[in-house]
C-alpha cells in the first residue's frame, strides 16, 4: 500500500502541474480568439475560443477532481474519494456536449441564412494557425505526462486539447475558404467543430457514468491479476473474481482455492501474501479474499 500512495502522490502532483499550464495557455487563446473573431467577423474563429473557454471549465474541474480525490478513506468513505476523477469525467463530458450542441445551432442558422454571414478579415487566419501550433503541442505535453502517471482523467484532458487543436484546423481551413470568395465554409467550419465537440463529449461522460456504476477493469488487466495470485504458491485455482474502478486504481474480489488439509493460519498467510503481491504489481489499492478449501 505504501508504494500506491506514492504513486498517488506523484501523479497528484503531475496532474496539478500540467493543468495549471493548460489553464494559462487556455486563458490568452480563448481571450484572443474571441475578441479578434468578433473583430474580423469570423464565426469559426469564435467557435474555435468558446471550445478554448471549456478546457478552462475542463482545467478547473481536473483540478478540483484531483484535489478531492486525494483524500485519506474515512468512515463515510472507507475506500477513499477516487471516483472523484470518475465522477469529474463525466461532468466534463456533459460540459463539452452541451457546449458542441449551442455551437451546432449557431451554425445551422448561419447556413440556413448565407446572406448573413460577413467577409472575414485576413487576422483571423494567423490567430487561427497560432491557436493550432499552440494547441498541438499542449497536447503531446499534457499526454505524455497522463501516460507517465497512466491517469485516465489526464489522458482524457489531453485529448481535449487535441480536439481544440483538430478544431483549430478545420476553422483555419473555413477561414481561408472565406476569404477566398466561399463566406459559407466558415459557419461550416463552426458546423464541424460543434459536432466534433458534442461527439468527444457524449463519449466522455458515457465513459464516466460506467465507472461510476461498477464497471470492471478491461480484460488485460483482469488476466494479469488472476496470473499473478495464481502465481503464489498454495493457491490451487481460483473463482469469483471480480473488479471494479474506483477512479484509474481497482478494488479486486476473488475467492483463492487452496487445500484443506492446511491450518486456518496457513490458509490466511496464503491470502495475505497473495494480497500483497497484487497490490505491489497492478493498479489496484484494494483486494478482498476469501479462502476456499478443497
Amino acid at each position: 500500500m505504501i508504494e500506491s500512495n506514492i504513486d498517488l502522490e506523484s501523479r497528484a502532483k503531475a496532474a496539478s502541474k500540467s493543468t495549471w499550464i493548460s489553464v494559462v495557455v487556455n486563458i490568452f487563446l480563448s481571450i484572443g480568439q474571441i475578441l479578434i473573431g468578433i473583430f474580423s467577423k469570423s464565426q469559426g474563429l469564435v467557435a474555435d475560443g468558446i471550445h478554448t473557454l471549456s478546457d478552462l471549465v475542463a482545467d478547473f474541474i481536473v483540478l478540483v477532481a484531483n484535489r478531492h480525490s486525494q483524500k485519506a478513506p474515512d468512515d463515510a468513505h472507507p475506500y477513499g474519494y477516487l471516483r472523484f476523477e470518475n465522477a469529474a469525467s463525466f461532468i466534463l463530458g456533459l460540459i463539452l456536449f452541451i457546449v458542441g450542441v449551442g455551437m451546432l445551432w449557431t451554425a445551422t442558422h448561419k447556413i440556413l441564412h448565407p446572406e448573413q454571414i460577413p467577409k472575414v478579415h485576413s487576422m483571423a487566419l494567423w490567430v487561427a494557425i497560432t491557436a493550432l501550433i499552440c494547441k498541438e503541442l499542449l497536447f503531446r505535453y499534457m499526454l505524455a505526462i497522463a501516460k507517465k502517471v497512466k491517469s485516465s482523467l489526464l489522458i482524457a484532458n489531453a485529448w481535449h486539447a487535441r480536439s481544440d487543436a483538430a478544431s483549430s484546423f478545420v476553422v483555419a481551413l473555413g477561414i481561408i475558404g472565406n476569404l477566398a470568395g466561399y463566406p459559407i465554409l466558415d459557419p461550416i467550419a463552426a458546423l464541424i467543430v460543434g459536432l466534433m465537440i458534442a461527439k468527444m463529449g457524449f463519449e466522455f461522460s458515457w465513459t464516466g457514468l460506467h465507472d461510476l456504476m461498477d464497471k470492471s477493469a478491461n480484460e488485460d488487466e483482469i488476466a494479469a491479476i488472476k496470473a499473478t495470485l495464481l502465481k503464489k504458491d498454495g493457491i490451487l485455482g481460483l473463482h469469483q473474481l471480480r473488479t471494479r474502478k474506483m477512479g484509474d486504481m481497482i478494488i479486486v474480489d476473488v475467492h483463492l482455492e487452496v487445500s484443506g488439509e492446511q491450518s486456518v493460519k496457513e490458509g490466511h498467510r496464503i491470502a495475505v501474501e497473495a494480497r500483497n503481491e497484487v497490490l505491489k504489481n497492478h493498479n489496484v489499492i484494494d483486494v478482498v479474499t476469501h479462502i476456499d478449501p478443497i
